[in-house]
């Protein structure tokens, strides 16, 4: 008989690549069925429940108490030696993975950092929430962009950061910023396409993977790809971030066709954001997720109606032949089932799908009579 055993790390946090690394590791010994590792988040732990890792009804109270920032541990195994000897490899395991990135010098500070890599220009944050504004505090008091890869940030401190950043001249792309690429460097969950002079500026980072990749598929380039965060649209925000990379891809030399994609936005933001756009030199696609289309075509501004769309306009605007591509799609019969990593993925297909096929169920629902009863 299976036996799961677990362990919690008060404050030991690490960001997402290092727990699936060690969650690998760990499901790759001998006797071992299944293994989870993530921070202790109540979202978190019902994934462990949902896979069976944790038995919800028999969580003690140090699973119960058990912090964001504290590292959660589970494994099944086909024994209890089996589940126990796996838990006793992490730290070695932790400490074979800090080996193989040990450098000569490793600094305590970041100022120190700065300065041992004067010609950085970005700090990439990945850090418990309650600690990550305070770390972009002094990433802009350094002069530095900033990439907040780090959730948990409260709004306040976000439009703390980003009203900072635009006094000084620089970008806060975040918090929850998952993916972005810079000058061909992919920064976070980021893939590999070829440069060309498409630029991105995406509230929406499976949005931006989306589009990005749909763009090279389709024998295109990205110049810039900049995330702002998922709540840069919000309205307390105002859409900061994304006002300032609409200019800087503006006066990008590179930059031909700008694309803007976020998730739903807040109404009270679009009006002013379409402005901007208006008054850019450049073609902008416009891919506003659940926002009403005025029209296909208004000035400069191309709006798309999914992510697709708006992956093959940008390409025909920077005049790149995809007709041939885009034709050989052909439509498909039967019954269609989507398994998403990204809500804002699923959410397009929900807006798209919901007028042409039904019944239509998820588990985040556009409609009450979509919702799934059981997932």
């Amino acid at each position: 008989m299976s036996v799961i055993r677990y362990e919690i790390r008060a404050g030991a946090y690490f960001d997402s690549v290092v727990l699936m690394q060690l969650q690998r590791a760990l499901a790759g010994m001998p006797g071992v069925i299944d293994a989870g590792v993530v921070m202790a988040t109540e979202a978190n732990r019902e994934i462990l429940v949902a896979s069976q890792l944790l038995i919800e009804d028999q969580q003690d109270a140090d699973v119960a108490a058990a912090k964001a920032d504290d590292m959660l541990i589970a494994v099944k195994g086909e024994d209890a030696d089996a589940a126990e000897l796996a838990i006793s490899q992490v730290d070695e395991l932790l400490r074979k993975r800090r080996s193989v990135s040990s450098q000569d010098f490793q600094p305590k500070s970041l100022a120190a950092a700065a300065t041992a890599l004067p010609q950085a220009n970005w700090v990439l944050i990945s850090v418990p929430g309650r600690y990550a504004a305070g770390v972009a505090r002094d990433a802009l008091d350094l002069g530095k962009h900033v990439f907040l890869y780090s959730d948990n940030v409260s709004k306040a401190d976000e439009v703390e950061l980003k009203k900072t950043a635009r006094s000084k001249g620089l970008l806060v792309m975040g918090p929850d910023c998952g993916t972005a690429i810079i000058n061909g460097i992919g920064l976070g969950f980021a893939n590999r396409v070829r440069r060309g002079n498409i630029g991105l500026v995406g509230a929406s980072g499976t949005g931006l993977q989306a589009i990005t990749t749909e763009i090279h598929n389709l024998g295109g380039g990205v110049s810039q790809a900049i995330g702002t965060g998922g709540r840069d649209l919000k309205a307390d925000v105002a859409a900061i971030t994304t006002h300032q990379s609409l200019a800087l891809l503006d006066a990008d030399p590179a930059t031909k066709v700008i694309v803007l994609v976020s998730k739903p936005p807040a109404a009270s933001v679009v009006a002013g954001l379409l402005a901007a756009a208006q008054n850019l030199s450049k073609p902008v696609v416009v891919n506003l997720i659940g926002h009403p289309i005025p029209s296909r075509h208004l000035g400069n501004l191309h709006f798309a109606v999914n992510l697709c769309d708006a992956s093959e306009q940008a390409v025909q605007l920077a005049n790149i032949e995809v007709a041939e591509l885009i034709e050989s799609r052909k439509p498909m019969a039967g019954y269609l089932r989507g398994l998403f990593s990204g809500g804002t993925i699923a959410y397009e297909v929900l807006l798209g799908l919901g007028s042409i096929l039904d019944p239509i169920y998820s588990n985040i629902a556009v409609r009450p009579e979509q919702r799934l009863d059981d997932v």
